[in-house]
C-alpha cells in the first residue's frame, strides 16, 4: 500500500493501521498495570533482602501511588506543552529507567526513590494511551478499540501475581522490576514508529504552568504519605516531627484548595466539585481505592506471612481475581446500557463487601482453593464498580471540563489507595499486638492447658535437641503459635473493616442522580 493510499484509508492515524497504534499504546499501559500486581507479591522478599520490616516494604507501593497521583493532574498540560507523543515517550523512558534502579536498589531508601520516579513516569501512561486510542479510530469503531484496551488492562492483573511470584521464587524479586526493561524498549520503538500527534496538539497554545499549585500539591501529598508511613514507628503525635509534618500537611492542603478554587488557570479547577454526581463519585473513588489497594497489598502478605506460602504459590492463589475481572468486563458492557447503573454499582460494592467478609472468616487450616470462589468473585464485582462509577461521576460534567475532572478523579483514587495501604499496615501491627496481649493473658506457664501442650512438645523435642533444651524449646514453639494466631486475627479484623467500607459505599451509591442513558466513561477514567 502506498503512502497516499494509506493516508486515505487511515486518515486519523496518518496512514498507520490503527491496530498497530492500539498495540503500541497498550504495551506501556500493560507494563504499568502489571508492575503494581507484581510488586505486591514480592513485598516479603523485598523486605528480607533490604533488611526492612513488612510495614516498611509496603512503602514500595504507597510511594509509587503518591507520585502517580501528583503527576496525573499535570499530565494534560505536559501533553499539550511537549506534544502527546513526545510526552508519552518521556514517560516510557522514565518508567523503564526507574524500573532498572528499582531492581538494582541496594537499600530501602534507593528503591523508594526509584519507585517515586517510576510513579512519576507511570502516572500519565493510562490517560495518554486512552486519549490516543479514542482519536485513532472512527466513532463507529471506538468501542472495539476500548474493548481491546480493556482486555489489556484486565490481562495484566491475571498474570501479574503469578508471573511476579515465579520470577521471585525462580530468580529474585529484582527481576519483577527488570522485566519492565524489554517491554519498555519495545514500547518506545513502537510508539516512535506508529504514533503521531494530531494537528490540534501540534498547534496548541499552552498557558503558563501552575508552579504554585503543583508545589503545594507535592507538599501536602508528600507530608500525608510520610505521616502515614512513619507515624506508626514513633507513636504518631507523640513525636515532634509528626506534629510539625501534620501542620505542614494542613497548611499546604488549605492553601492548595484555596489556590485551586481562586486561580483561573490552576492545575486543577475545584469548582467541578459543585456538581453533585461528580462530588459523590470523587468520594466513592477514594474509598474504592482504599478497598482495592488494601486487598491487593495484604492478601498476598496473608498467604506468605501467616500461612507460609511461597511468592509463586501466593501469586497463583490471588491470580483468579483477574480472571473474575476478565469475565465481568463483557457482562458489564452488555448490562451497562440496559440497567440503572446505580443498581450495578451497588451490586458491585455489595459483592466486593461479601467477599471481603468471607476473607474475614479464615483460619490457619485453609488450603489454596478455600478462597478461590470469593477471590474470583472479587474481580467480577469490581467490573461492576469501575465503569458505572466513572460514567455516573462524569454524566453531568460539561465536555470542556472533562480533562480537569478526570485528573482529579484519578488522583483521588490513588490518594485513597495510598491512605488505605498505610492504614491497613498500621492496623495489622497494632491489632496483632492487641490480640497477642489478649491471648497471652490466658497462656501462662502455670495454665494446665499450656503445661500439657508443653509436655507433649518437650517429649517430641527431647529426642532431637536433648532433654535439657526440650522444655525451653517447647515454650518457644508455643509462643510462635501464639504470634501466628494473633497475626491471623489482625488480618481478619482488617478484612472485616474493608467489608464494612464496601457496604457503606454500596449505600452511598444511591446518592447519585440517575445519569442519562447510554453515557460512556470519558478518556482517562480507569
Amino acid at each position: 500500500m502506498t503512502t497516499a493510499a494509506a493516508q486515505v484509508r487511515y486518515p486519523l492515524t496518518q496512514g498507520v493501521n490503527p491496530w498497530l497504534v492500539t498495540f503500541s499504546v497498550m504495551l506501556p499501559t500493560f507494563m504499568e498495570v502489571l508492575d503494581t500486581a507484581i510488586a505486591s507479591v514480592a513485598l516479603p522478599y523485598i523486605a528480607g533482602s533490604l533488611s526492612a520490616s513488612n510495614s516498611e516494604a509496603t512503602w514500595v507501593l504507597t510511594s509509587y501511588l503518591v507520585a502517580n497521583a501528583v503527576i496525573l493532574p499535570a499530565s494534560n498540560w505536559f501533553a499539550r506543552r511537549f506534544g502527546r507523543k513526545r510526552f508519552l515517550l518521556i514517560c516510557i523512558t522514565i518508567f523503564t529507567v526507574a524500573s532498572f534502579f528499582c531492581g538494582a536498589a541496594p537499600s530501602l531508601g534507593v528503591i523508594l526513590l526509584a519507585r517515586v520516579m517510576q510513579g512519576a513516569g507511570g502516572g500519565a501512561l493510562q490517560p495518554l494511551s486512552q486519549s490516543i486510542l479514542l482519536e485513532s479510530f472512527p466513532v463507529a469503531k471506538r468501542s472495539m478499540s476500548m474493548a481491546a484496551y480493556g482486555l489489556g488492562i484486565v490481562v495484566a492483573p491475571v498474570i501479574g501475581p503469578t508471573l511476579g511470584g515465579w520470577l521471585t521464587d525462580t530468580f529474585s524479586w529484582r527481576y519483577a522490576f527488570y522485566i519492565n526493561i524489554p517491554v519498555g524498549i519495545l514500547a518506545f520503538v513502537m510508539v516512535t514508529r506508529f504514533v503521531h500527534d494530531p494537528p490540534y496538539i501540534k498547534n496548541a497554545k499552552v498557558g503558563p504552568f501552575d508552579n504554585i499549585g503543583f508545589g503545594l500539591l507535592m507538599v501536602w501529598t508528600g507530608s500525608l504519605q510520610i505521616v502515614l508511613d512513619k507515624g506508626q514507628e514513633d507513636d504518631w503525635f507523640g513525636a515532634n516531627w509528626v506534629r510539625w509534618t501534620v501542620t505542614a500537611l494542613v497548611v499546604s492542603l488549605v492553601l492548595w484548595v484555596w489556590h485551586s478554587w481562586t486561580h483561573p488557570n490552576g492545575l486543577l479547577d475545584l469548582h467541578v466539585l459543585k456538581d453533585r454526581n461528580f462530588r459523590t463519585g470523587c468520594i466513592l473513588i477514594a474509598m474504592l481505592g482504599m478497598c482495592i489497594y488494601i486487598t491487593i497489598a495484604i492478601l498476598p502478605l496473608y498467604y506468605q506471612e501467616v500461612l507460609g506460602y511461597t511468592a509463586f504459590s501466593a501469586g497463583l492463589v490471588v491470580g483468579p481475581r483477574g480472571i473474575g475481572s476478565f469475565i465481568g468486563s463483557p457482562v458489564i458492557g452488555v448490562l451497562g446500557s440496559r440497567i440503572d447503573q446505580r443498581k450495578l454499582l451497588c451490586a458491585g460494592f455489595v459483592g466486593f463487601g461479601i467477599c471481603s467478609f468471607i476473607f474475614g472468616t479464615v483460619n490457619l487450616d485453609i488450603g489454596p482453593y478455600t478462597l478461590l470462589i470469593p477471590i474470583t468473585v472479587t474481580g467480577f464485582a469490581l467490573s461492576f464498580v469501575f465503569v458505572p462509577l466513572a460514567t455516573m461521576a462524569t454524566s453531568t460534567i460539561p465536555r470542556e471540563e472533562m480533562g480537569n475532572a478526570t485528573g482529579l478523579f484519578n488522583m483521588l483514587r490513588n490518594i485513597g489507595g495510598s491512605i488505605g495501604i498505610a492504614m491497613a499496615t498500621t492496623a495489622l501491627i497494632r491489632r496483632a499486638a492487641f490480640h497477642q496481649t489478649a491471648i497471652g493473658a490466658n497462656l501462662t506457664s502455670s495454665t494446665l492447658a499450656v503445661q500439657q501442650k508443653s509436655a507433649q512438645i518437650a517429649g517430641y523435642l527431647s529426642h532431637r535437641i536433648g532433654p535439657a533444651a526440650a522444655r525451653p524449646g517447647s515454650f518457644g514453639l508455643i509462643y510462635g503459635m501464639m504470634e501466628r494466631q494473633a497475626a491471623l486475627k489482625a488480618y481478619v479484623d482488617v478484612f472485616r473493616w474493608v467489608a464494612l467500607l464496601a457496604f457503606f459505599c454500596a449505600a452511598a451509591s444511591w446518592m447519585f442522580k440517575k445519569p442519562a442513558k447510554n453515557s460512556a466513561p470519558p478518556p482517562g477514567m480507569h
